[in-house]
């Protein structure tokens, strides 16, 4: 009899512990590593195109890539172009409105910009976890990428 007393309570106290313990589920989403995220509205995004017509194609200004839905909201993707390559990609607009896409969106939103920094296509690494917003990001990123002529 006490040996069952004692599995019981060692099996609930395992499971308390096991619960309490802190994964990337419970944790608060202000920002990713420190970064403010960029503001998601669409007062945001830029309608897209060169920043200077007078540009050659590819060679440098900034590009909108069309909003892509993705099934909690539109991803677009805006990068500036120097020298024929990309040197800085951010997420303009992105899915905010449940806790669900918000918390996934802070975590994945900041490893895609920097996974499209220099990259020639929009076949950049997807994140785990995050398979809509990737897709979605993947697609607005090339459509930025064809506006630039890279």
């Amino acid at each position: 009899m006490r040996r069952i007393l004692f599995a019981a309570c060692g099996t609930a106290v395992g499971l308390i512990l096991l619960f309490s313990w802190p994964t990337s589920w419970n944790r608060p989403v202000d920002g990713a590593e420190g970064r403010p995220l960029a503001d998601p509205s669409p007062e945001a995004v830029d309608p897209g195109g060169p920043a200077d017509p007078s540009d050659d194609e590819g060679a440098g200004g900034v590009y909108t890539g069309v909003a892509v839905p993705n099934g909690h909201g539109d991803v677009q993707v805006q990068i500036t172009v120097a020298d024929g390559a990309v040197v800085e990609a951010q997420a303009v607009q992105y899915p905010t409105s449940d806790p669900r896409a918000r918390q996934v969106n802070t975590r994945a939103i900041p490893i895609l910009d920097e996974e499209a920094v220099g990259a020639t296509s929009g076949d950049i690494d997807m994140v785990s976890g995050a398979t809509l917003t990737s897709n979605a990001y993947r697609e607005s990123l090339q459509d930025a990428l064809d506006q630039a002529g890279l």
